[in-house]
């Protein structure tokens, strides 16, 4: 398959990539060219951003939590449209460990073989940026490193500063972007602010993507990602009937979600009925309930607001219906999040308080399965990804626990996956490429509608 496309790198966190990365996307549709993105790594942020912009929901690529072949296959079944954009994660050799690339920008970039531009932030380096971008460009056998944009620029003669210094590497420049621009996306403490959360957001967003592309040559972008190989043809899994309904919460509360995790229960006969637990009175009707992360403690006002749906979802746990929940899925479920000085009531299945905390826990995570659980059977081998600042307080000592962590923290003393009557809930945040996991939630969905 002949796939257009291009990774857009830097070379740390919080050089602008996904600014630039709205902004190419939006220069190629500008020219009439489709655009499908993708973002290296487990976010589920950023690519709500691209999404805003390409009118295509943007895909994750992770070898950790996909596999390479995950990866690949993602890749080439997703680039539908006329040119691929990916969005990197960090800097560019930054992934699982400080001593190998494996779930790097540059990892992916590989398994793609796609070009990269390489974002250098030059807002306090002139002639200094060379060594920089010679240090990217020679760290690594073929780099595939095809194009610079410059960032945070100061004037002319500091353009000029730095276009003299990179001349000797032979890499084009194909974007120079100015210091000062009026327009900035905004971080809190967990990165960039969800798109659902706020009205204004996209239009913020589309507004930076018009700023930005008008500073890069996107028909050099476009000439980079013509220069590519063919990629293998992969066949699609063939799609189940329709067999159980899964409601799935959506809205400003609980957003973070791999689109490939919902394509997948869908192919494997879910229907999906998607709901929001700050404004809906009671679940949908339904043979199990899919609650993933999102900002619970943000929203606890409007989530403690609405005592119906949380009857609701405490009455289906009670009841036997299965309850797979992540991180902010978890903290929902709990008795109440403690935010900001002020106490929010939640669910209470689980007989544990939310509290949040200074410190982030950051890391890909492993973990066994030390029983039968909604989705997966006992002594299998499972990868995530934890991405949080609460802890759970109060946790019962006798709390059953589906994972034993071999990395990361988990919920309590390295073990993570609270089982409560027929629900499963976790810090760990899991991609449905694994083996078996979304057929074995479905599976079990299927068996509780039939009793």
């Amino acid at each position: 398959m002949k796939i257009p496309r291009i990774v857009l790198s830097g070379i740390t966190s919080g050089v602008g990539k996904t600014s630039i990365t709205v902004a190419i996307i939006h220069g190629l549709k500008k020219r009439g060219y489709s655009v499908q993105p993708f973002k290296v790594g487990p976010d589920f942020i950023d690519p709500s951003y691209h999404t805003v912009v390409a009118q295509r929901v943007s895909r994750n690529l992770d070898p950790w939590l996909m596999g390479s072949k995950g990866v690949l296959k993602s890749f080439i079944l997703n680039s539908k449209a006329e040119i691929s954009v990916t969005e990197g994660v960090m800097g560019y050799f930054d992934g699982f460990s400080g001593n190998s690339n494996f779930s790097s920008t540059y990892h992916v970039a590989n398994i793609i073989k796609s070009p990269v531009i390489l974002v250098l932030d030059a807002s306090k380096t002139a002639r200094s940026i060379a060594a920089i971008a010679l240090g990217f460009t020679s760290f690594q056998k073929n780099s595939r490193i095809s194009g610079f944009i410059l960032n945070k620029i100061g004037s002319k003669k500091h353009e000029d500063l730095c276009r003299q210094a990179l001349k000797p590497l032979r890499i084009p420049i194909v974007g120079v972007i100015p210091r000062e621009t009026h327009l900035h996306l905004e971080s809190r403490h967990l990165g960039l602010i969800p798109v659902k959360e706020e009205k204004s957001l996209q239009r913020k967003i589309i507004s930076i993507a018009k700023l930005f592309s008008d500073f890069i040559d996107i028909d050099k972008i476009i000439e980079i990602s013509k220069k590519t190989m063919n990629l293998p043809v992969i066949s699609a899994e063939r799609k189940r009937e329709k067999r159980t309904k899964i409601a799935v919460a959506l809205d400003e509360s609980f957003n973070f979600y791999y689109q490939d995790n919902l394509d997948t229960l869908q192919r494997e006969g879910a229907e999906l009925e998607f709901f929001s637990p700050v404004l809906d009175k009671k679940i949908p009707f339904c043979d199990g309930l899919y609650i993933g992360g999102g900002f619970p403690e943000v929203k606890g006002q409007l989530l403690e607001r609405n005592p119906f749906m949380k009857k609701s979802v405490k009455k289906s746990g009670e009841d036997g219906v299965p309850i797979y929940a992540e991180c902010g899925g978890l903290m929902y479920l709990t008795k109440s999040i403690r935010y900001k000085s002020k106490k929010f009531r939640m669910v209470g299945l689980f007989d544990a308080e939310t509290v949040m905390q200074k410190n982030l826990k950051l890391n890909y995570t492993k973990a066994k399965t030390s029983r039968n659980c909604l989705i997966s059977n006992a002594n299998n081998t499972i990868r995530g990804h934890e991405f949080h600042f609460s802890d759970l307080e109060s946790v019962d000592k006798d709390s059953k626990f589906a994972y034993d962590m071999e990395i990361g923290v988990g919920i309590n003393k390295k073990k993570d996956g609270l089982v409560q009557y027929n629900s499963l809930a976790s810090y760990m945040h899991l991609h449905f490429a694994l083996p078996n996991v979304a057929r074995t939630f479905v599976e079990n969905c299927v068996k509780y509608s039939r009793r």
